[in-house]
């Protein structure tokens, strides 16, 4: 009974540090939206070295996940919805994980 216990308490810790990590994700995501709307804008001194290290940080943390969504979707002429899509598929994932995986794998 105790060995049960202990293993449905860590796949709760498994799964609410999946969740952390996607939810840190998402913000990630939605700042480095923001960011490249002010980079694009000019609200944002490009030649700053701060502002330009927390672009190229931003960029490299997000664009392995948004590239091969970008090469799914068709040219909307200047639009990017990839981080939209990107974030939806966060949404179900983690909607999956606690409604159908948890219940079975937590218990």
């Amino acid at each position: 009974m105790s060995v049960n216990r202990e293993m449905e308490t860590d796949m709760l810790a498994l799964f609410q540090t999946i969740d952390l990590a996607l939810n840190l994700y998402t913000w990630v995501l939605i700042a480095s939206a923001i960011f490249s709307w002010l980079y694009a804008f000019n609200v944002i001194n490009s030649s700053n070295q701060f502002v330009n290290s927390v672009g190229s940080f931003l960029y490299a943390v997000t664009e392995p996940a948004l590239r091969p969504i970008r090469r799914i979707l068709p040219d909307l002429g200047g639009i990017d919805i990839s981080p939209i899509i990107l974030l939806l598929i966060i949404f179900f994932f983690r909607s999956l994980m606690w409604n159908t995986l948890y219940p079975i794998f937590g218990r």
